[in-house]
């Protein structure tokens, strides 16, 4: 009698829904990369921190997610199977290429969903099609700032932001006024929405590892403070406080207001004390000075 039983099936024939270790280190030799500090590029290996990002998002499948510099795919393919469509931002041209074969390989089902834009995320200008409702990513570490504050005010469509970066930038962005690392990132995130730290992440779960822990981040985005000054004049307000962050408004402002005197005089007006700094100040008091200097 003929064996009427399947064929063996063993695991490592299937299809994986998500990326391990050793998945990511093919997909990396198979386009002959070798991840490079320049790019920031550590690609995340574990499928439970994917999983873990994705829940603490809070997207769902009514959301257009962006993804910046999604790599090799490890965490487009824990987005896809959950939201809308991901728009993946990627400034490796391999990767580009790369990502839409390795999300028909692991998750085919989901590959419709894909849209792929080679660019420089901070040269982003726009997006076609259905505009992004949520920021999901692993930032690079050396560009995380810049590219969360270039997007921000350029996609006015974000809601919800959720993203990785180095642990020191993670704990910058979420500070409160008067804490230590409350700065620059601090306030100007806060023009755009209520931030906190939503985790930590250790290093394990990199390759290459990097040499620091990571930190998740969210933002929900709000109004921006109801002011008659534009954002660029109360960001201009903040540059200059933190510039010098030692000395008082009084003496930090000068330069910005044109004496120490014009600078004490706009502070007194705002309601600020000159002989405060600028780490104890919260976006709405920084806009009240940026409106003294209003021709």
């Amino acid at each position: 009698m003929a064996d009427m039983r399947p064929p063996a099936v063993h695991l490592s024939d299937q299809p994986r829904e998500l990326l391990g270790a050793a998945d990511v280190r093919r997909l990396a030799a198979s386009i002959g990369l070798r991840p490079t500090k320049t790019l920031g590029q550590n690609f995340v290996i574990d499928g439970g921190t994917v999983r873990r990002i994705v829940r603490v998002a809070e997207v769902g499948p009514d959301d257009v997610v962006l993804e910046v510099g999604p790599g090799l795919g490890s965490l487009t393919l824990a987005l896809l199977p959950v939201v809308a469509q991901v728009v993946a931002v990627e400034i490796d041209a391999r990767l580009a290429e790369l990502l839409p074969t390795t999300v028909r390989a692991h998750a085919p089902n989901t590959a419709e969903k894909l849209t792929v834009v080679h660019q420089d995320a901070l040269r982003l200008r726009g997006l076609d099609g259905a505009p992004p409702t949520a920021i999901v990513a692993n930032l690079p570490y050396n560009v995380a700032v810049p590219v969360l504050l270039h997007l921000l005010p350029l996609l006015p469509s974000v809601q919800r932001v959720l993203v990785m970066v180095q642990l020191e930038v993670a704990q910058r962005l979420a500070a409160n006024p008067g804490e230590e690392a409350y700065g620059v990132p601090s306030v100007k995130a806060r023009w755009y929405g209520d931030v906190r730290m939503a985790g930590t992440i250790g290093r394990q779960v990199f390759w290459p590892a990097p040499r620091i822990d990571s930190g998740l981040v969210a933002l929900r985005r709000h109004d921006s403070p109801a002011t008659s000054a534009t954002r660029e004049a109360v960001f201009d307000v903040v540059d200059a406080a933190f510039a010098q962050r030692r000395k008082t408004l009084r003496a930090a402002l000068a330069g910005w207001a044109g004496s120490p005197a014009a600078a004490e005089e706009a502070l007194r007006g705002a309601g600020v004390d000159p002989g405060a700094r600028g780490e104890t100040l919260g976006v709405e008091q920084f806009a009240r000075i940026a409106e003294q200097r209003q021709p």
